[in-house]
């Protein structure tokens, strides 16, 4: 799978591809991230990728003719799946859409920055929207890291242990059953018997249930929604 992120500030996309799961996964040639610097695509001297909006507004806006030019150059080279906007009001991503994406080839990422991009981008070449939250971050770039980090992980043979992923908190619309490792007893608190005793059918309800009391309690909304 191949992600392209195109991006104004290149630098802060350096590290979360560069560590742990994400950059064995690149080692082994499963996966592959680009960040692709915007301002090489600028067409003015002094490499200009925003300008004043029209109208008359706070705040600078991104322009047509760099993200358009990136776009078509990228898409001279390959095929793409989607080309995903990084916006908060994008739609809100969830590990649904997270397992959705993984299953495609190849995923362009723009992030946003300033006021946003002209419309005529979001209009004409953008074919999905994607907001982590309901906040405003500095730019898109951190919410390019956390979708690529989701979708990538879930890549077949990025983990060690694929079948890790299944039990992760949300692929079932539950939240996962609180765990534990060795010691069995620690400071005088014990580990919950069940979980030593070997009996995997008895474990497995234990962890239902205890899935089921968390959402319940920590999510009222996703229960709502697993009982729907």
């Amino acid at each position: 799978m191949r992600i392209d992120i195109i991006t104004v500030l290149p630098e802060l996309l350096d590290s979360p591809f560069a560590h742990s799961i994400l950059k064995r996964g690149r080692q082994k040639g499963i996966i592959e991230v680009n960040v692709i610097p915007l301002r090489e695509f600028a067409t003015n001297k002094y490499k200009s990728v925003d300008d004043y909006a029209f109208g008359g507004a706070a705040g600078m806006v991104m322009m047509c003719e760099p993200i358009a030019n990136c776009i078509d150059h990228l898409k001279l080279q390959r095929n793409y799946d989607e080309v995903i906007y990084l916006t908060p009001d994008g739609e809100l991503f969830s590990q649904a859409m997270a397992n959705q994406l993984s299953l495609k080839g190849n995923l362009i990422m723009l992030c946003g920055h300033y006021k946003g991009v002209d419309e005529r981008i979001r209009q004409h070449y953008i074919t999905k929207e994607i907001s982590i939250g309901d906040y405003v971050l500095s730019g898109g770039e951190l919410a390019a890291a956390v979708v690529s980090d989701a979708i990538l992980r879930l890549v077949p043979g990025v983990m060690n242990d694929e079948t890790s992923a299944l039990t992760d908190s949300f692929q079932d619309g539950l939240l996962s059953p609180p765990v534990y490792t060795r010691p069995a007893e620690f400071r005088g608190i014990r580990v919950p018997e069940i979980l030593l005793s070997g009996h995997e059918k008895n474990i497995n309800e234990w962890k239902h249930q205890q899935s089921l009391e968390r959402t319940a309690h920590r999510r009222p909304d996703l229960f709502a929604k697993y009982h729907s």
